[in-house]
């Protein structure tokens, strides 16, 4: 991989994606382009700047306050085109989007739907419709975007030679979109003919069933969803029948081979919250609001039944946190009650009239024109976002209706989540053809989740990892790709088990074993019995009414060590008196810590006097930040049972 400008001229003969056009049935006979998409003569005199006191944000529409911030940096994004040197002609530089930041990167020119919006769209507080600077510089970029096209159809994200599914899926879509705000503006004739011709090429190379990237499992599922909902999109412009089959087809195999059975979707053989929710669901969204499709109507529905067991709400109502140590890819660790804009889940919440399960993780349609009136009577102008910061998506979204629940439907989906609508119960959700085990067990005094098996990522964290009381709230909070903030046995060389795929030998319910996937009815203790595979460290997880406890027995000396969350109006202090302030580090001999908290008394004991240390973190839960991480480390010799009482 290179950040040095080559040659960027990609489009040849298109009929090299003739094989797929006859598997698809489309009909289409192929053509050919030249040798690079003729770019525009110019001139390309630069745009003007915004008047004074611009975007004044007591003109916009609630709906459309998310433009405002977009508007304030399209002069710098607009004038950042390259239009002094003829081999990058039309690269959008100037980093605004996605890295690296190279004229190879087709993800780059995703932003040719921001410059086409505002080109398209009179409104009050745009004064750049039908600018002819924003025009002829948007020419330059498409003409750029088109001309990394492969003769197959796919684009290059990270090397110029690179057939990329996610420069291909979302630039199918952004493309599409940007063509339809040309055609609104009676715009470049031309250019929009070629947009629809690349587009119908990259469509034809996306839903091909041979194409590598339908794989099953599908690896980053979210990247097959978006050019599904790319494609829906273009073929809303441009009908196809042969397309159209390919379409429901490629929609059906996602919906078979690109959620687990678990319940999550595939990033790229695990779960993600942050690609889960705020990436992939807003795209099936899409294609659910274009085409009621049921299938994609069933994956909604079986992911937020999965979520409901993977994210817990803080009693005080401020927001929720997250199982983090299972995302594969990302570190979103809370969710806030109330998001303002820019929110990505937006356009997920069209599910939520018919999954009204997913209603208690948006925000309510009060709570947000809240806020948008707030952002509204704010002084000044609106601020844009900082480079690499900014994403078309959030306006590109911003073109579709939302379906926010009310405050009335969030509160009764918040009392039907697994831990709140029952105390009692037990389940494992399998994923047996990746190897993978996810534990949730709710008893009356907590709520715990585990994973055992397989990980999809070197940066999931295995055992244990979420802890919840229902009037405390998050316990314990493990932290994914890292060693020093998550639950489990330290080793001598600073690793811990949890990094590591930690398999369960064998799951219990009382004294009997528990080989089903579904809920386990009673309040006997859950009991696993896991450890590393060179069996260096092994340990019994036992869960009962209002306990949790790890017996780990070890070939070497070992530390226990426990994330906690910790508020500063909890008090805590080991069990020989030494006090624990909030956001300070601390150190006894105890056999144990105890903190008190809303009305509850959370104590671990380790059952002998040891020297133990809190270390307090710089993370910290939720917009408020009061929520912070604090480590708890009990060095032992190799043998020690550790209960977690919570009363």
């Amino acid at each position: 991989m290179t950040d040095q400008p080559r040659s960027l001229g990609r489009r040849a003969l298109l009929g090299g994606a003739l094989g797929a056009a006859a598997l698809l049935g489309t009909g289409w006979t192929g053509g050919v382009a030249s040798a690079a998409v003729p770019p525009p003569a110019g001139p390309f005199p630069p745009l003007g700047g915004l008047p004074p006191g611009a975007p004044a944000r007591r003109l916009f529409t609630p709906r459309e306050q998310r433009f405002g911030p977009y508007l304030a940096i399209l002069p710098g994004m607009v004038n950042d085109v390259v239009v002094d040197d003829p081999g990058d002609l039309g690269f959008l530089g100037g980093g605004w989007w996605r890295t690296p930041s190279a004229p190879y990167n087709s993800r780059v020119q995703e932003h040719v739907f921001t410059l086409s919006w505002f080109h398209a769209n009179s409104r009050p507080w745009n004064p750049y419709a039908g600018d002819r600077a924003l025009l002829a510089r948007l020419d330059a970029a498409i003409a750029h975007y088109l001309d990394l096209q492969h003769a197959d159809g796919s684009w290059p994200e990270y090397d110029i030679d690179e057939k990329s599914k996610a420069a291909t899926g979302f630039g199918i879509g952004y493309l599409a979109k940007t063509l339809a705000n040309l055609r609104q503006g009676r715009s470049l004739p031309q250019r929009r003919a070629e947009i629809e011709a690349a587009v119908r090429l990259g469509t034809t190379w996306f839903l091909d069933p041979a194409n590598p990237i339908w794989q099953s499992p599908i690896n980053f599922a979210n990247q097959n969803a978006s050019g599904l909902a790319g494609a829906t999109r273009f073929l809303r412009l441009a009908p196809d029948a042969g397309l159209e089959r390919g379409l429901a087809d490629r929609v059906e195999y996602l919906a078979e081979h690109g959620q687990s059975p678990a319940g999550f979707f595939y990033e790229p053989t695990g779960m993600d919250i942050d690609y889960n929710f705020e990436v992939l669901m807003p795209e099936i969204a899409e294609i659910h609001h274009l085409t009621r499709n049921r299938a994609v109507l069933g994956m909604a529905r079986r992911f937020a039944d999965w979520f409901g067991y993977n994210v817990v709400r803080e009693p005080d109502g401020s927001g929720s946190l997250t199982y983090v140590a299972m995302s594969a890819r990302t570190g979103v660790a809370y969710y806030d009650d109330v998001v303002p804009d820019p929110d990505r889940t937006n356009l997920g919440s069209l599910f939520v009239p018919e999954v009204p399960a997913l209603a208690a993780f948006f925000t309510t349609a009060e709570d947000r024109a809240e806020i948008r009136a707030a952002w509204a009577a704010a002084p000044g102008p609106a601020v844009g976002p900082a480079k690499q910061d900014t994403s078309p998506r959030i306006i590109a979204h911003a073109t579709y209706p939302e379906a926010f629940p009310s405050r009335g439907a969030k509160r009764a989906s918040v009392r039907q989540l697994p831990y709140l609508r029952s105390d009692d119960f037990a389940v494992r959700r399998e994923d047996t053809a990746l190897d993978q085990s996810y534990l949730y067990v709710r008893r009356p005094g907590l709520y715990l989740a585990a994973f055992f098996g397989k990980r999809p990522s070197t940066d999931v964290r295995t055992g244990p990892g979420l802890l919840w009381h229902p009037r405390a709230g998050a316990v314990v909070q493990s932290q994914r790709a890292s060693d020093t903030q998550v639950w489990g046995s330290v080793l001598p060389a600073g690793t811990v088990d949890a990094h590591s795929d930690l398999a369960a030998a064998s799951y219990r319910v009382g004294d009997r074993d528990w080989n089903g996937a579904e809920a386990a009815p009673g309040s006997s203790p859950v009991t696993v019995s896991y450890g590393l595979p060179d069996g260096r460290v092994s340990t019994v997880l036992t869960v009962t009414r209002n306990t949790v406890s790890r017996a780990v027995r070890g070939t070497t000396a070992l530390t226990e060590q426990i994330p906690l969350v910790l508020l500063p109006t909890d008090r805590v202090a080991f069990a020989d008196g030494t006090p624990v302030a909030y956001g300070a580090d601390a150190a006894a001999t105890a056999r144990g810590l105890v903190v008190h908290r809303a009305g509850t008394t959370i104590g671990i004991d380790w059952g002998t006097a040891l020297a133990a240390t809190v270390e307090a973190t710089s993370v910290t839960l939720l917009r408020d930040g009061a929520r912070r991480l604090h480590v708890l480390r009990v060095p032992h010799p190799g043998t020690l049972t550790t209960v977690v009482t919570l009363g």
